[in-house]
């Protein structure tokens, strides 16, 4: 008896485009406080805002939707460093993406980054900054900093529903350029980690599996999918 092996095309790690835009964003009672808070703006009781929430919970999608209204500028770890050499160069509207991170990494950014907090204050800036969890829970060593972060108004995303999930499920293959079937999400939120990042994960399992068989995505190749992932795991 021979086996026939059942030929797989080469995939290759593309980059995914994502849809950023305002309408593009799923509201749902677990983040409905935060696009609220967002939409608010310019009308901010102070000069800035603390968004938090788990890992692809939509953080950056809000900041780039406050991006589009406010012109703000995105300050990496390499930017931030930059300004405690040249404080003249403050834009009018920041984003610090993943704060928390960029604190951890380098604790000498405290103090940069308090300065900076001073200044957008005094200068009627605005400022936004995300990261996985409220500032109070971050241990910062720099107490001015922390008086000043907590200070602020945050606003939290919670962990997210079933209509959600499905709604996640199916906008993160059209991402991709893919539909998929009623029946493939109805089987996948069986499965998943019912999480932000689940969804990333399996979404791309899926996907990678369906381009390697070069076959449409049905729920026997995701079921193949979520099996060889938990193989990994």
């Amino acid at each position: 008896m021979s086996v026939v092996a059942t030929p797989r095309q080469l995939v290759f790690d593309l980059p995914v485009r994502q849809a950023l835009g305002r309408r593009d964003y799923l509201v749902a009672d677990c983040n409905s406080d935060a696009v609220a808070w967002l939409d608010r703006w310019p009308d901010w009781p102070q000069f800035g805002l603390v968004l938090s929430g788990p890992a692809a919970s939509g953080k950056t999608h809000l900041a780039s939707v406050w991006d589009a209204q406010s012109g703000a500028a995105w300050l990496d770890g390499h930017e931030i460093d930059r300004l405690a050499a040249n404080a003249s160069a403050d834009p009018a509207a920041v984003i610090l993406d993943d704060l928390d991170d960029l604190l951890d990494a380098r604790p000498d950014r405290q103090e940069t980054v308090f300065h900076l907090f001073n200044r957008m204050r005094a200068s009627g800036g605005a400022l936004l900054a995300t990261a996985k969890t409220p500032p109070a829970r971050w241990g910062l060593g720099l107490r001015d900093l922390s008086s000043r972060l907590n200070s602020l108004p945050s606003v939290s995303i919670g962990a997210p529903d079933d209509p959600l999930l499905a709604a996640l499920i199916v906008k993160r293959f059209g991402d991709r350029q893919v539909q998929v079937s009623p029946e493939v999400v109805d089987f996948m939120l069986l499965r998943i980690d019912r999480s932000f990042r689940g969804v990333d994960r399996v979404v791309a399992a899926i996907d990678q599996e369906a381009l390697a068989a070069a076959r449409p995505i049905t729920v026997p190749l995701a079921r193949r999918a979520l099996d060889q992932l938990a193989v990994t795991d």
